[in-house]
């Protein structure tokens, strides 16, 4: 329940801010979820995770979307839906919103 009680913005932004690219957690609050993914933070909900002890590597792969460890290990990660994942990448719901409006022809009443 990573999140859980963050009702707020901040709280994702706040990691953003930090440098965070992601966060890894075996679940997380309703509320932190949205707002994360809002401003561009990608979560990965990811249920048999162990704990991660010391500063290790993890590659996040694209095609399909999966975390592995150095060794290649797969770790088993619930899919992150498309339109997420495209708003994660596009840096938020509003430069998302900013880039599919940019990319209408401009129509005039």
């Amino acid at each position: 329940n990573f999140g859980t009680g963050s009702s707020r913005e901040q709280a994702a932004a706040l990691l953003l801010h930090l440098g965070v690219a992601a966060v890894i957690a075996p679940s997380f609050g309703g509320l932190f979820f949205r707002n994360a993914f809002n401003l561009g933070l990608l979560l990965l909900t990811c249920p048999a995770i162990d704990p991660l002890h010391g500063q290790q590597e993890l590659a996040i792969e694209s095609a399909p979307l999966q975390l592995v460890r150095p060794d290649g290990r797969v770790v088993a990660c619930e899919p992150v839906p498309d339109f997420l994942l495209a708003m994660a990448q596009a840096g938020g719901l509003l430069p998302q919103l900013r880039q599919r409006l940019a990319a209408q022809p401009s129509s005039r009443l």
